[in-house]
């Protein structure tokens, strides 16, 4: 896999509260397919990585919000946890990041509880993706087609339901994000991203 994705830049959305395997373990395997890898937040410093119920591992934040252009990157990966996505569907700023992506077919990865920022994006309506369990509802509820499998792909979108999918979400993530811009007729109409 190295060298496979050198030259693309991938943007890693996330916030206090996420799920510290989910981010890091995707990151290595990005970095180490020769990805320029930026963690991207709502605030500068660290943010604080969690181990389930218990605090993990900090991350260093390389750009906020407020400073990253989501112009400047080839690809977007969201991680999972509690609160990190609950965070980042409560800011607009995050949910215009994310709607970015889909309006212009850049490939997205989502795994645990991050499709709820996909869902607050508005850009889950037409697709069919999975995630943790606890929100397929949700996920029904915004239009999207809920299925329960380690890894799902959907028109340049990736998501799986949990760290124990992190071998074949990081082998499929990889693959689409080497692919490129897919075709942005699947699902979300523009309309749905400008709300």
């Amino acid at each position: 896999m190295a060298g496979t994705l050198s030259g693309k830049k991938v943007a890693i959305l996330a916030a206090d509260g996420f799920e510290e395997v989910e981010l890091t373990k995707p990151k290595n395997a990005l970095d180490d397919a020769g990805a320029k890898t930026t963690v991207v937040s709502l605030k500068s410093g660290k943010i604080q990585g969690m181990n389930h119920a218990d605090k993990g591992e900090t991350v260093v934040v390389d750009q906020t919000l407020a400073e990253a252009k989501p112009q400047d990157f080839d690809a977007l990966m969201i991680p999972g946890g509690l609160m990190n996505p609950d965070a980042l569907r409560s800011t607009e700023e995050a949910l215009e990041f994310v709607r970015h992506f889909f309006r212009q077919g850049k490939p997205v990865a989502a795994i645990c509880h991050a499709p709820w920022v996909l869902i607050d994006a508005g850009v889950v309506r037409g697709r069919t993706l999975t995630s943790w369990p606890a929100i397929k509802t949700d996920v029904r509820n915004a239009g999207g087609t809920w299925v329960d499998q380690e890894v799902v792909v959907d028109n340049g979108l990736v998501t799986s339901r949990k760290p124990d999918d992190i071998p074949a979400f990081n082998e499929k993530m990889i693959e689409e994000f080497c692919e490129g811009r897919h075709p942005t007729t699947s699902g979300t109409s523009t309309s749905d991203l400008e709300t």
